[in-house]
């Protein structure tokens, strides 16, 4: 049975639509199970995805993710339909709430209650799929004129992954998503908190085998490991002292207290700079991994036994025929 595997789509920065096009196709044709395309302060998701769903013909398609303050959860139930019919049935939902300095001061909307607010997106979602009038009361939207979709969506229910991070956030999303995204979850704690899921799935009734857990982390085949690294330590550094207390909070909960500290005190006394190249190799190749094709077919491997089901794979070529060559390794 050939690996889940999935790429992401670059979502800033410059872009080639062509050669970005060119990229996805390779993976449609090379077995990739899934297309991820993020959200945050730069393109939107959703044009991407229609030309993703037009250029493709077997490769599901996701948000990784769409965060659930920036429109409605009818806007969002619109989106999807729509993608889901232009895709023939390949959209997956992936959602989260992002975090406060996102939302306030890029979007303008209050943060609060992230979590009652990602509940009630799902439950109307589902609604909205179903078919069924929408009426729905709860804490954030209270919906009772019976709208439906003025179209028959493709499917009736669509996969709803949720990234996650929070003890709490992660036990609501045991009880209600099809997949987990976790983030920031170093390699040696990774079987014990997909074992903690499991359970709180089993907990609230469910099959723990019918939810999908993603990689948190990306694994690229390169040549180039230094730049590879570089890369992923600005991500990381830029998480740990940018992005709000949750992502700091996640790696202190996990162990990582004193990089945590080490990072945060390089960025304010250095800037950025400092504070990437204040990031540990070891916590940052923990985190996200590059080498060889053997070297990632290694961490593959590790992340297959530590229970993930779907990785999230990168190729560091401009060759297509070496990419969809690297993609057909990856898969085992």
């Amino acid at each position: 049975m050939a690996r889940r595997l999935s790429i992401g789509f670059n979502w800033q920065g410059p872009l080639d639509y062509d050669v970005a096009c060119r990229r996805v196709r390779m993976a449609d044709e090379n077995g990739i199970d899934t297309v991820w395309v993020a959200e945050a302060w730069g393109r939107d998701c959703f044009t991407i995805l229609a030309i993703l769903a037009r250029e493709t013909e077997r490769i599901q398609l996701g948000t990784g993710i769409v965060n659930t303050y920036s429109r409605t959860p009818a806007a969002l139930a619109q989106h999807f339909a729509t993608l889901d019919e232009v895709s023939n049935g390949r959209m997956i939902i992936g959602l989260g709430t992002s975090g406060h300095r996102v939302i306030e001061h890029w979007h303008g909307v209050p943060f609060q209650p992230p979590l009652t607010r990602l509940r009630e997106y799902v439950d109307i979602l589902r609604i909205i799929f179903s078919g069924e009038p929408l009426r729905y009361e709860g804490k954030v939207f209270n919906l009772q004129r019976g709208f439906r979709l003025r179209f028959t969506p493709v499917r009736t229910e669509l996969p709803i992954y949720i990234a996650s991070l929070t003890p709490k956030s992660v036990a609501q999303t045991a009880a209600i998503a099809d997949g987990w995204m976790p983030v920031l979850i170093p390699l040696p704690n990774l079987a014990e908190e997909i074992s903690k899921f499991r359970d709180m799935i089993k907990a609230s009734g469910r099959d723990p085998h019918h939810v999908t857990v993603r990689t948190p982390g990306v694994t690229t085949v390169t040549d180039d490991v230094e730049k590879a690294r570089h890369e992923s330590k600005a991500h990381v550094a830029f998480y740990v002292t940018n992005m709000g207390d949750f992502y700091r909070e996640q790696l202190i909960r996990l162990g990582y207290e004193e990089a945590v500290h080490t990072i945060r005190s390089a960025w304010d006394e250095g800037g950025h700079a400092a504070g990437i190249a204040s990031v540990p190799d070891d916590l940052v190749d923990s985190l996200h991994f590059a080498g060889s094709v053997e070297a990632c077919r290694d961490r593959i491997a590790a992340y297959e036994e530590a229970g993930v089901d779907m990785m999230s794979v990168n190729v560091d070529s401009e060759d297509p025929a070496e990419i969809g060559r690297i993609f057909r390794q990856l898969q085992g």
